[in-house]
């Protein structure tokens, strides 16, 4: 059963930084190198929106908003899609989730808080 788990969200301070984790479990390589992942994120109120998105051989898209702020990457071989998230904001606080798109495929989400 494929699965993908976020980690690495917390409480920080505005200007702070924090990398967030998504693994894949259960997904064979293939699939995983070929598979566009993305970051969305969902804050109280809100609709989900799309923060970053990454296809191998294609440069990564991000929102307007986090555009020079957070970088989108990928390690195929360790199955976990990175979101570095540098100066942060109070309105980035939001709970970030990934997504697969070969399995349409959500994680549980983490929880990010920025405070002013």
């Amino acid at each position: 059963q494929v699965r993908l788990v976020e980690s690495g969200g917390g409480l920080v301070e505005a200007g702070g930084s924090l990398r967030l984790s998504c693994k894949a479990s259960g997904m064979i390589l293939s699939v995983f190198w070929s598979d566009t992942m993305e970051w969305y994120r969902q804050a109280p109120g809100n609709e989900r929106e799309l923060v970053a998105s990454f296809t191998d051989g294609a440069a990564p898209r991000y929102h307007d908003s986090v555009k020079g702020r957070f970088t989108v990457s990928r390690d195929n071989s360790k199955r976990t899609m990175y979101l570095q998230m540098n100066s942060l904001k109070p309105e980035d606080t939001a709970v970030y989730y990934c997504y697969s798109t070969v399995r349409n495929l959500w994680g549980q989400g983490t929880q990010v808080t920025v405070s002013a």
